[in-house]
Parts: C-alpha cells; structure tokens; sequence
C-alpha cells in the first residue's frame, strides 16, 4: 500500500463563528478529514477513474468553495480535508487502506470503493468501527439480509433483482407486441458482480418463459470475445444480454459490430452509459441498451452535467456518477442535520432523514434507494432511463435497434 497524496483543501471558517472551540481529540478542530481507498491502478481503474474519482473531486471543491460543512454544534463551518490511497485494484488493498484510515489516520468519514467485490470486502470494517457506508457502485439481490448483518451501510443502485426484473418486463412487453421471440443468449463476466446478475436473471427469464439459448460465463480480463460471440450468433436468439465491465463492454460492442451481429436486443452491462461508449461508437450506439440511465431532461441531472464537464472537460456516465454524488450530498446534509462530527448519529439520520439530491429527494427504505432506473436506452446521444417506466423522465424503448451497418 502506498499513499498518493495528502491532499488539504482548507477554506477560510466565516470570520463571525467562534475560533476558539475545543474539537472532542483536544484541539482545535481545523477540518472535516474525509478518507477514501479507490482504484487508482489495476484492472478497475477505468471504472473508478470515470465513475467516482471525479465526482469525489468535485464534491469536495464545491462543498469547499461554498464555506465548508457546517457544524453547528460547534458554531463551525469546516472544510473538507481528503487523505486519498490506491486499493490497486484488489480486495486486500481495500482492506489495508480502509485499515489505515481507520486505525492510523483516524479519518472522520470514508468514502467508498469502487465495484461491487472491493465495497463488499470493507464493508465488515466500517461496520465495525461504525462508520457510515454510503454503497454507490456496487450491485447485489441480497441487500436486505446485507444491511441487517451492516446497519450502516446504504445501498444507492437498488439491487440486482430490481434492475433484472425492470430488463425482463422490457423484453416481456416486446414478445407480446410480437417484436421478439423467446430466445436470450446471455454472457457474464466470471466474478461477483457477473455470477450474481445472471443467477438473477437466469430465473427471472425462465419465470417469464423465455429460453436461454446461450448461458456461459466468460474470466475476468478475457482480451477477445469473438469467439463468445460467434458462438451466441449461432442460435439466432433475438435478445442478447451481458453482464459485463467497461472494458468488456466495449470490447463486445465493437466485436459485434466487427461481426456484423445484429441481435434486436443488445444489452451490455456497466459501460455502456459512460459518455465513452458513445463517443467511441458514435451514432451506432442508438437504441443499444444497458444497465443504469436517468432523466436526462432533469434541471438538476443538466446543471451536474454542465459542472462535471466545466471541472473536467468530460461528462459524467448516466447511472453511478450521479448516485455517487447524490450519497455525497445525504452525507454532508445528514452531518449538517447533526450538526457535529458524530457517525452514529449520522447513520441514523442517513436511515430516517429526507435529502435533497441530483436524483431528486431521496427517502431511503430500509437503507435501499428504489428511485433509480434499472435500464437505459440510447437515444440521441442521450442515455435516458426506460425502467421501471414509472418513474419521471422515463422514455419509450425505442426497437428495434438499428443494424450496426446502417449507422
């Protein structure tokens, strides 16, 4: 483990509150030391580089820009302070920078990894030295018992089950309109997030009567998926569905194009809302489907967009950037709620209290957010939320998808 950087981000306290108070280790209190182990190498700096990194970044400038978190129970307004290590990309990394944090830096709050495997391996660690754990990058059906056995912990993507069930009634609708048969061939990324999602989905498809024509795992890091691909483009199955990471995603995408596999459905897994995905592939990502999307036409998702852009010269993906920044808002409001550095409480306020977000107001049920979008669609150059199609801001599927050859 190696640490990266310290990085102070101090802001004048207003000139009005008291100096002089006395912070609960003895001395004046200067900061709101916020920590946080993420992937800054390895296999998963691309997720955590595009996803969280940035929007870490960008909370911190504006909440500093604006004065700081106030504490009114010290009559304080402080600035955040970031202490920032590399996981590498590994769960023990995780668990030795989560360890630091704790144990030698003493931080005030930490911030999650990125990933489903990293968030569930430090998860017993922040429960155990009770810290609030705010879960915005990570997908899994078994929350419920989760935040029984990890009371702090909050889970903003919904679970696996709500974003299969939300792709099943879409393909369901589709084979009642006759668009659609009952074929899916179906590929997953052999690790937690990918065994998870198709165990999932393998029974929510057989429930709805459809056909796994192809069901096969695929290893982590796999540098060709052509012959995957070539196998699936046998069964003639209209639907395809993949559980899959960014690289992944990209790579099937441009490998489907490179083979001329146009299913009717195409429905890849995290990537496939990153801005990248679009501008690597251009106008032939109309109508591909995937995991994530949001309301799009939204004053707040447009005004987080425009700042993402101005702070980083790119935009934001359409599923975890957001839900990241929303847990970044509950938890400075759920500390100004408190008014002091007092993590209990805060996760108590976490679990009862009201937030305003740039998903909305959010009201967690038992520790769940189930306001997000478990599919999105691309449609003009915009990833908007298509399920659960009751929620504001969703728009019609668009089918079929276009042929890659025609685009």
């Amino acid at each position: 483990m190696r640490i990266l950087r310290l990085i102070p981000v101090f802001a004048a306290a207003l000139a009005s509150l008291a100096v002089n108070q006395i912070s609960a280790r003895g001395e004046e209190r200067k900061s709101v030391r916020v920590g946080y182990a993420l992937s800054l190498t390895g296999v998963n700096v691309g997720g955590a580089g595009a996803l969280v990194r940035p929007n870490y970044r960008m909370w911190v400038a504006e909440v500093n820009d604006a004065g700081g978190i106030v504490l009114s129970r010290i009559g304080k307004r402080l600035p955040i302070e970031i202490i920032e290590y590399d996981d590498e990309s590994t769960a023990e990394g995780a668990i030795r920078g989560v360890h630091r944090l704790i144990n030698e830096d003493k931080v005030d709050f930490i911030l999650p990894p990125w990933g489903t495997g990293l968030n569930l391996a430090v998860a017993p660690q922040l429960n155990a030295a009770g810290y609030p754990d705010i879960v915005t990058t990570a997908l899994v059906d078994h929350v419920p018992d989760l935040v029984k056995r990890w009371p702090n912990s909050f889970w903003l993507l919904g679970t696996a089950s709500d974003n299969v069930h939300a792709l099943a009634q879409i393909l369901s609708d589709l084979r009642e309109q006759s668009k659609v048969g009952s074929r899916i061939a179906m590929a997953n990324v052999a690790d937690q997030f990918g065994i998870d999602l198709s165990k999932t989905a393998r029974s929510a498809f057989r429930r709805a009567k459809f056909e796994l024509a192809f069901d096969r795992p695929y290893p982590v890091g796999m540098a060709d998926m052509r012959p995957v691909l070539t196998e699936i483009m046998k069964t003639d199955a209209d639907i395809f569905v993949a559980f899959s990471y960014p690289p992944d995603t990209l790579m099937l995408t441009a490998q489907s194009i490179e083979l001329n596999f146009n299913p009717k459905v195409f429905f890849a897994g995290v990537g496939t809302a990153f801005p990248l995905f679009r501008d690597k592939f251009g106008a032939k990502v109309e109508g591909v489907m995937g995991m994530g999307g949001w309301h799009g036409d939204a004053p707040e998702s447009r005004s987080y967009l425009r700042r993402h852009v101005a702070m980083f010269g790119q935009e934001p993906d359409r599923w975890a950037s957001p839900a990241t920044y929303a847990g970044l808002q509950m938890l400075q409001q759920a500390i100004e709620h408190v008014g002091d550095i007092d993590r209990a409480s805060v996760i108590r306020e976490l679990q009862s209290g009201t937030f305003q977000t740039i998903l909305g107001t959010v009201k967690l049920q038992n520790n769940l957010y189930k306001g997000g979008y478990g599919v999105g669609q691309w449609q003009g150059g915009e990833f908007y939320g298509i399920a659960p199609g009751t929620l504001p801001g969703a728009r019609e599927v668009e089918f079929p998808k276009p042929n890659w050859s025609s685009k």
